[in-house]
């Protein structure tokens, strides 16, 4: 029987359990519960304690909102991470900070969709991390500081800096990673100055480009108050129950297509809650940051699913029964600029309704982030890897595609996992598995070394890893939208 490890952190020391050979720590405090007079604050640094603090279970789930929110779980320590390592004792291995998806109002560190153990018996030290979502961690508030989840993040790994020695791991060798909106937050923390100096790579899937203006983020917070009868302040909103907010975010959601005419774009995103250009925490688009030179690039692996929105439009019901005024709608709304839809239309002859949906959707909310966050990286000096997983789910007949999220049990090696069966099977086709080999190989390659095992992606030759049941390393796949976007990153949704 393994002896029950022991790692010293700053602020004390933990007793974590082994699990399938590797040791593993759980429910660690990166800061102070944000409740009570730290509602809706900066992160504070975490307290210290005596004795040796058990580290066997996940920290409790920050209120959850979306379609299914999770239930109430006990305990408001909310800002907890986990770490996975193959060697506590050794000194220099290189760091994997995940931070989770989940659109910005749900989500967890200790979904069984990552579990870190296949990564971490690679040779890496795997961290997961949980932050506030929803309201709490996005909502513009008058009297709080402005997109607090992206401050969590930065606590994190601020004790990653601090403590990721006594777990085996190298302060200096940590990669972000994250997908969805965790590719989000990876895009905002390479152009955060709080962030400098806190890992040294990233790994960004399916780039969301869900950022508000603060005029439509304070009329967002208006609305959430009016529901709860309350004022859309600090003082106000610390009284209601967190629970009660997140459920409220919840409804605002569903009800979000009655606010095109005045919330605009975003009201066609399902997501309310959203980062915000705040002009401090977050200063502009990411990827105009880096392009036009005011942050520093980065080694960076970032890439794309080649059917993203196929996931939403199968969830809702809609996949195959698009309107041509559903894609008129898409087209006036998302397509970049005032030639855009006449653009699409003319670059996809031929195409149905569906095709032109899927397509705008699909390019507007995650392929175009994450292609001109990488163009956008090796502007500003850095070197920018990129992929497009073509890999089409076997689950249901093929209905998914290469959609959105599948490539995160593929990464993990989570293939067991709810929703690596939902996607893959159970069991899973041979080819998922050697994909999975081939996703996981490349992670820990770049983490280790700082290239995934195929060239850099650059303007002239684009060069890009296309991940399937054979994968090859072509050109840039999708130039009907590079071209149609070309000049035209994603801008903030604001009002109108």
């Amino acid at each position: 029987m393994l002896v029950q490890p022991v790692a010293h952190t700053a602020e004390g020391a933990v007793r974590g359990l082994v699990d399938r050979g590797l040791p593993v720590f759980r429910g660690l405090p990166y800061a102070r519960p944000p409740v009570g007079p730290l509602r809706f604050a900066a992160p504070a640094p975490p307290e210290r304690w005596d004795g040796v603090r058990e580290a066997f279970e996940f920290g409790p789930v920050v209120p959850q909102s979306g379609p299914m929110p999770a239930g109430p779980t006990p305990g408001t320590d909310w800002l907890t991470l986990n770490v996975c390592t193959p060697h506590p004792d050794r000194a220099g291995l290189p760091v994997l900070v995940w931070i989770h998806g989940g659109g910005f109002v749900s989500g967890t560190s200790g979904d069984p969709l990552y579990d870190p153990v296949e990564l971490a018996r690679a040779g890496i030290v795997v961290v997961t991390v949980n932050y506030r979502v929803g309201a709490e961690g996005f909502a513009l508030i008058e009297g709080a500081p402005a997109n607090r989840a992206f401050l969590d993040q930065v606590a994190a790994l601020e004790w990653v800096r601090r403590n990721i020695a006594a777990f085996g791991g190298d302060p200096e060798q940590v990669t972000i990673a994250g997908q969805s909106a965790g590719a989000s937050s990876v895009a905002a923390l390479l152009t955060m100055p709080r962030a400098r100096g806190l890992f040294r790579r990233a790994i960004a899937h399916s780039v969301g480009a869900n950022l508000a203006t603060p005029a439509l983020a304070a009329e967002i917070t208006a609305a959430l108050a009016e529901r709860l009868g309350t004022a859309p302040t600090a003082a106000a909103l610390a009284g209601v129950d967190p629970g009660r907010l997140a459920k409220a975010v919840t409804d605002l959601d569903n009800e979000l297509p009655g606010h095109l005419a005045r919330w605009g774009r975003l009201a066609h995103t399902g997501v309310a809650t959203v980062p915000v250009i705040d002009g401090e925490v977050l200063t502009e688009e990411p990827w105009a940051a880096l392009a036009a030179g005011r942050a520093d690039g980065a080694e960076l692996l970032v890439g794309h699913a080649r059917d993203e929105f196929r996931l939403f439009a199968v969830l809702a019901g809609r996949h195959g029964a698009f309107t041509e005024e559903d894609a008129r709608t898409a087209l006036d709304l998302l397509a970049p600029h005032p030639d855009g839809p006449d653009a699409y239309r003319a670059a996809l002859p031929g195409a149905t309704p569906g095709d032109l949906v899927e397509a705008v959707f699909s390019d507007a909310l995650f392929r175009m982030p994450s292609l001109h966050l990488a163009e956008g990286n090796t502007a500003a000096g850095g070197t920018s890897y990129l992929f497009e997983l073509a890999f089409p789910a076997p689950a249901m007949g093929g209905v998914f595609g290469a959609c959105h999220g599948l490539d995160v049990p593929l990464a993990f090696g989570s293939l067991g996992s709810p929703m690596g069966r939902h996607f893959l099977g159970d069991p899973p086709a041979p080819e998922a598995v050697e994909l999975s080999r081939e996703l996981r190989r490349a992670w820990v390659r770049f983490v280790t070394t700082g290239e995934p095992g195929w060239p850099a992606h650059e303007p002239e030759r684009q060069v890009t890893r296309v991940l399937g049941a054979r994968s090859e390393t072509v050109r840039y796949p999708e130039q009907t939208s590079r071209t149609v976007w070309a000049g035209h990153g994603p801008t903030a949704f604001d009002l109108g």
